[in-house]
C-alpha cells in the first residue's frame, strides 16, 4: 500500500520542478513512511511514497522497465501477480529483476497494453508513463477500492492518490465546487465525478484512462451486470464459502503480519474466523448501547484469537474530527468515519496490514433498506394519487421513520431510493444552502443513469447496483482507504474480489433476501465458521452516539461556534442551522445528521481553505 502523486506540462516553468514535486509528495507521506522516490524529465514530474509490504527489498517506485521507456507508480495489491508473472515468463519470455507485484503490471503492460487493468485480481490505482511518446495510461481497480484523482489547471495535468497531494503546485487553483455542495448535503459525501474542489477529477471504479497529446480519454474496462442461476440454497451458500475462503487466502500475501478489524457483525467475523490471526482490533463508546467491543471480546474467546480493543471518549471523538475531514480530502458525513479512525490508529502500532468486512452488504443484500416491510407491502396496494397525497401530508411529521415510509412508498424505487444515507431531499437542501449555492440539481439526475443500466430487473436489484456504484466507492470505501492510510496501515477487503463477485452477480434475490432476513445464503455460508448467534445478527454497523453528545452544551458549544462562522454564513442559512441545532437541544426533534454533515463541511473547509 502506498501513494503517488505527479504532474504533466510541456511548458516552460520558472518554478522549481523538483521541489514542488517533493512538497506535494509530503502531503501524501502517510501512506507510505517506509520510503520515497521520484522521477523526472522534461515533461513529467512523478513522486511516490511506499508502505512495503510485498518484496520489502525489490519493490521501490517509480520502478522503470528494462529498456527504460516505461515509468510506473502503484498503489495497492495484486492478488494473482504470481500466476501473471509465471505466464509472461513461460509464454514470453519475460526476465524479471523483482519479486513484485508492480513489475509484474508494468511488464504486462508492455505484453498487453490497455487490457492489462482487466487481467489484475485486487486492489489499485496505477500510473505508466511511456518517455517516448509522452503520455500515460492508468487504471483504478473494479470495485474503487484504490482512490484516483486527476485534475487540468493551467496547462498541468495533475494525478494522484489524494487531493491534498495537489496543493502545492503553482498552477493549482483552489476553489469550492458549487455543484457539488447540494448533493453532498443530500447523499453525506459527494457522489458526482468532480469533486468538492472544483475541476479535479475521480477516475471511475472499472475505468483506465489514457492521455495522449493533451487528450485525456476514459474507458470502461469492468461493468458488472447480474446473471441469476438457477441452484439450490444449500448450492448457493456452499459456492459462497468456497469462493470467500480462497479470497481471503489471497488476501493474506504479503511479507509482513496481517491483523483483522473485528465489530461484533456477520462480516468481519466471518473473514476473522477463516484466518483466526493473532491480532484483531475493536472499538466502541464510552455509553451504553454504542459498544460492541464485548461482541467482538466474546467471538475472540469463543475462537481463542487475541483481541485489543478501544472505548472513544466524547472529548476524543470531538477533538479528532477536524483530522478525519482533513484526512478524507473532500467532505465526508458518515459518522462512523470517526470510529474507523480510532481503529486503524489502534491496529497501526502492531501491523502494517489488516483484513476488513466492506463490500459484503453491496454483494449479498445486507442492509434494512433493502428489506420491504409487510405494511409497505399492503400500503402500496392502494391508488397512487392517495400515497402520493399522504406522502406531501406526512412529509413535515417529526419522525423520520414515518416521514421516510410515507415518502419511500408514494413513488417507484428509482424516484425514492437514492442509497443508504439519505440525509434531507431537494426542498431541504435548497432552504440550507445560502443562495450562492442553490442548485437545479435533484438527487434523481445523480442515481438515474445508473438506475438506466438496470432496468427491468427487480427492486432488490436495483438498490443493490445503486449502491456498489456510488454508496460503495463513494462513502465506505472512501472512509476505508483514507482512516487507514492517515494512520500508515493498509487494509485489505476480501469480498470486494472479481471472483467473490462472479458468484454473487448469480444469486437469485430470494437467495440474498426473504421478509426481513438479509443476506441469506451468506448467512448460511458463515454458519460452518462461526456461531449461529453472530451469523444471524443484524447489522449495526459503527453506532455514533453524536445526537446524545450534541445535547451537552460542552459539545454543541462548538457546533454553535460553527454555524455563527463567516463560512457559515458563506455557504449556507446560519440562521435555519441554529433553529435546527436548538430544536435537537430542546428534543423537539433529531436533526443530528443534518447538522452532523453541515459540521463536517465547515471543519473540511476550515482545513483546507483556512488553516492551509
Amino acid at each position: 500500500m502506498c501513494g503517488f502523486i505527479g504532474y504533466f506540462s510541456t511548458e516552460n516553468v520558472s518554478y522549481d520542478r523538483e521541489k514542488v514535486l517533493d512538497r506535494m509528495g509530503e502531503m501524501i507521506s502517510h501512506r507510505g513512511p517506509d520510503s520515497d522516490g521520484s522521477f523526472l524529465d522534461g515533461a513529467a514530474a512523478i513522486g511516490f511514497r511506499r508502505l512495503s509490504i510485498i518484496d520489502l527489498d525489490g519493490g521501490s517506485q517509480p520502478m522503470h522497465s528494462p529498456d527504460g521507456r516505461y515509468v510506473i507508480v502503484f498503489n495497492g495489491e495484486i492478488y494473482n501477480y504470481r500466476e501473471l508473472r509465471e505466464t509472461l515468463i513461460k509464454e514470453h519470455g519475460l526476465v524479471f529483476s523483482t519479486n513484485s507485484d508492480t513489475e509484474v503490471i508494468l511488464r504486462s503492460y508492455e505484453v498487453y497494453g490497455k487490457k492489462t487493468a482487466s487481467m489484475l485480481r485486487g486492489m489499485f490505482a496505477f500510473v505508466i508513463y511511456d518517455k517516448k511518446e509522452k503520455s500515460f495510461y492508468g487504471a483504478r481497480d473494479y470495485f474503487g477500492i484504490k482512490p484516483f484523482y486527476y485534475a487540468f489547471m493551467g496547462g498541468v495535468f495533475f494525478f494522484g492518490s489524494e487531493i491534498k497531494g495537489f496543493l502545492p503546485h503553482p498552477a493549482f487553483k483552489k476553489e469550492v465546487n458549487p455543484d457539488a455542495l447540494k448533493m453532498y448535503l443530500e447523499f453525506q459525501y459527494s457522489p458526482l465525478k468532480e469533486t468538492m474542489f472544483k475541476n479535479v477529477f475521480k477516475l471511475s471504479p472499472g475505468a483506465y484512462f489514457t492521455y495522449e497529446n493533451g487528450v485525456f480519454s476514459e474507458n470502461t474496462y469492468f461493468e458488472p451486470t447480474y446473471s441469476p442461476k438457477k441452484r439450490s440454497f444449500d448450492d448457493a451458500a456452499r459456492l459462497i464459502d468456497e469462493t470467500v475462503l480462497s479470497s481471503v487466502e489471497y488476501h493474506q500475501i504479503s511479507d509482513v503480519e496481517v491483523g483483522s478489524f473485528l465489530s461484533g457483525g456477520v462480516d468481519s467475523s466471518y473473514v476473522a474466523s477463516t484466518v483466526r490471526p493473532m491480532k484483531t482490533y475493536s472499538v466502541g463508546f464510552e455509553i451504553d448501547g454504542f459498544d460492541e467491543t464485548e461482541l467482538a471480546a466474546d467471538l475472540c474467546r469463543h475462537l481463542k484469537m487475541p483481541n485489543k480493543k478501544k472505548e472513544i471518549s466524547p472529548d476524543e471523538f470531538f477533538d479528532v474530527l477536524p483530522q478525519v475531514q482533513y484526512h478524507s480530502d473532500e467532505p465526508h458525513a458518515n459518522l462512523s468515519a470517526v470510529p474507523l479512525y480510532f481503529l486503524a490508529e489502534l491496529a497501526s502500532r502492531d501491523v502494517k496490514v489488516v483484513l476488513s468486512g466492506e463490500g459484503a452488504d453491496e454483494f449479498f443484500g445486507g442492509y434494512d433498506w433493502y428489506i420491504q416491510s409487510e405494511a409497505s407491502r399492503i400500503y402500496k396496494k392502494l391508488p397512487i394519487f392517495f400515497r402520493k397525497r399522504a406522502a406531501k401530508l406526512f412529509s413535515f411529521f417529526p419522525s423520520a421513520h414515518v416521514r421516510h415510509f410515507f415518502k419511500s412508498n408514494a413513488e417507484n424505487v428509482e424516484d425514492t431510493y437514492i442509497g443508504q444515507a439519505f440525509i434531507m431531499d431537494d426542498s431541504l437542501a435548497e432552504r440550507i444552502v445560502s443562495e450562492k449555492y442553490r442548485s437545479k440539481m435533484s438527487y434523481r439526475d445523480v442515481t438515474a443513469p445508473y438506475y438506466e443500466k438496470v432496468k427491468g430487473l427487480d427492486d432488490l436489484t436495483k438498490k443493490m447496483y445503486l449502491d456498489m456504484r456510488l454508496w460503495l466507492p463513494g462513502d465506505i470505501l472512501l472512509k476505508a482507504d483514507k482512516m487507514t492510510m492517515a494512520h500508515s496501515l493498509e487494509a485489505r477487503v476480501p469480498y470486494l474480489d472479481r471472483e467473490v463477485w462472479a458468484v454473487a452477480r448469480t444469486l437469485t434475490s430470494p437467495q440474498k433476501m426473504k421478509g426481513r432476513r438479509t443476506k441469506r445464503a451468506f448467512r448460511k455460508a458463515a454458519f460452518s465458521h462461526i456461531p449461529l448467534d453472530w451469523a444471524n445478527r443484524k447489522k449495526a454497523g459503527f453506532m455514533v452516539p453524536f445526537r446524545v453528545w450534541l445535547k451537552d452544551e460542552k459539545y454543541s458549544r462548538r457546533v454553535r461556534e460553527a454555524f455563527s462562522s463567516p463560512a457559515a454564513k458563506e455557504f449556507f442559512n446560519s440562521e435555519l442551522l441554529l433553529e435546527m441545532l436548538d430544536e435537537h437541544i430542546e428534543g423537539k426533534k433529531n436533526n443530528a445528521r443534518v447538522i452532523y454533515t453541515v459540521y463536517s463541511f465547515l471543519l473540511w473547509y476550515e482545513q483546507y481553505f483556512i488553516l492551509r
